[in-house]
């Protein structure tokens, strides 16, 4: 199995010099204008499928209403805004993505779901949410990110941080397959690019 792992590891490092090598002669920026793309159309395929899932993931969003106002959500790598048709009448969206280039597709969802309110959108990660005050958010939503950041915790740390008392984080992850399976291997190949 360590072998197996090893080899694993070897090849992705093999298969990741491209990228390397893009991101030293300026290539690279290239890739983060079109990742924003791919992403998009992925996400109306994956949305369709997921559906039933991310309704009933979002479904109790309107217990974390505040007793005046409106209900008021940061979304931790928003991407595309892939899960606002989920969110209910009338939130407040605060969106964050450390890709400054999937502003035009959140735009693109934002237009689509008018019964939302726009808030802002902050170019951040995940683990440095400083423009974000302690306590000003209802609701955290962190959904197929955590897989793409450098520091899992210091990202929940952070959206307990920004949290009200009493409100509520809500994720939706994918996790590693088996490590003898031939996905394992994908996934592996793959982290780089995402």
């Amino acid at each position: 199995m360590t072998l197996f792992m090893n080899a694993c590891a070897f090849l992705v490092k093999v298969l990741t010099i491209p990228l390397n090598i893009a991101e030293v002669i300026g290539l690279f920026s290239l890739y983060k204008r079109v990742f924003p793309l791919i992403v998009y159309k992925f996400s109306i395929c994956y949305n369709d499928k997921m559906k039933d899932k991310k309704r009933e993931l979002f479904r109790n969003l309107d217990k974390f209403y505040p007793t005046k106002g409106s209900l008021r959500i940061l979304e931790v790598g928003c991407g595309s805004g892939a899960n606002f048709e989920h969110y209910p009448t009338g939130a407040r969206i605060t969106c964050t993505d450390p890709n400054p280039h999937f502003q035009k597709y959140l735009k693109n969802s934002m237009s689509k779901n008018d019964h939302l309110f726009y808030d802002s959108f902050i170019v951040a990660s995940g683990e440095n949410l400083k423009a974000v005050e302690d306590n000003s958010v209802d609701v955290v939503v962190c959904t197929l990110v955590l897989c793409s950041v450098q520091d899992s915790p210091k990202v929940l740390q952070e959206a307990k941080r920004v949290l009200r008392p009493g409100g509520a984080l809500f994720f939706l992850e994918h996790v590693v397959s088996d490590p003898s399976s031939w996905t394992y291997f994908f996934q592996h190949v793959i982290q780089p690019f995402w």
